[in-house]
């Protein structure tokens, strides 16, 4: 018999996941003396304990462990138990050469411009949203205030709140200056109206914007004029990571709107992994 200190030396496990190990029941002390609580383990638990070492770098929880040294599991639950754990260290290796493969392409941009990028490029998802909104063709950039206004007081006269930042939509296939198609969007709680009337016959309609999986997106602070360069930095990520654009992008008005000198945008672009 080892004392719980020896049997830890010689198991090169510390002494207190020895003790969890008893909590949880995986390995019980073969002996706990009565007077003194010392528990004492035997060198026939040694077949038992590097058991529960090795399935623990599998990666299977102590749960996991439990039920498979007590065999309360058939071999199809066996196999279904180590199917999963692989699908999930498959699944972490793809994440990780995802993020290894984006630090190299920030490498070779800061390697090619000497410096930092201006712009902070992050992948994320984006959540489905209820949204009341307007889809038009729009004449000119300059027709962009007027319609935001027109649409703003309308939901006010409605009485229908925002319960996110609104937004626009660029369904165009190239960029254009004149004839736009935009969708302008309004994150609105469910049960808001279906539709608000506007002028000249138009309506705004609510419907359900789907999820996004992954989205690349940046932040631009400052007077819109400036929001061409955030549009060239997401470009540039997109490409060097190589992603490919697979929606229309969004410009999200976080704050400022009133003023463009303190104005907040963000811009996002729904992307997925280009094929190879």
């Amino acid at each position: 018999m080892f004392k719980i200190g020896d049997f830890s030396r010689l198991t090169q496990v510390p002494v207190s996941a020895l003790r969890y190990y008893d909590e949880l029941g995986l390995l019980k002390p073969a002996r706990i003396d009565r007077f003194t609580g010392y528990r004492y383990y035997s060198f026939d638990q040694l077949p038992r304990l590097n058991r529960i070492l090795a399935l623990k770098d599998l990666g299977l929880s102590l749960e996991q462990i439990a039920q498979v040294l007590d065999e309360c599991l058939t071999p199809e639950q066996l196999r279904g138990m180590f199917r999963l754990k692989q699908a999930e260290l498959q699944q972490r290796v793809r994440e990780e050469q995802e993020r290894l493969a984006r630090v190299e392409a920030r490498l070779r941009q800061i390697e090619m411009e000497d410096k930092m990028p201006d712009y902070e490029v992050l992948l994320k998802p984006l959540p489905a949203q209820r949204i009341l909104s307007l889809r038009q063709i729009v004449p000119t950039f300059d027709h962009l205030g007027t319609i935001w206004n027109e649409t703003m007081q309308s939901l006010q006269m409605a009485g229908v709140e925002m319960i996110a930042p609104p937004f626009c939509l660029y369904y165009d296939e190239a960029f254009a200056a004149a004839d736009m198609d935009i969708e302008f969007a309004f994150p609105v709680a469910a049960g808001s109206p279906q539709t608000i009337d506007l002028s000249g016959g138009r309506h705004m309609t609510a419907h359900d914007l789907p999820a996004v999986p992954q989205a690349a997106c940046a932040v631009h602070k400052g007077d819109y004029s400036g929001l061409g360069d955030v549009y060239l930095a997401i470009g540039r990520w997109i490409e060097a990571n190589g992603y490919r654009v697979v929606g229309p992008p969004r410009e999200i008005y976080l704050a400022g709107g009133c003023a463009p000198a303190d104005a907040v945008t963000e811009i996002q672009f729904p992307v997925e992994k280009a094929s190879a």
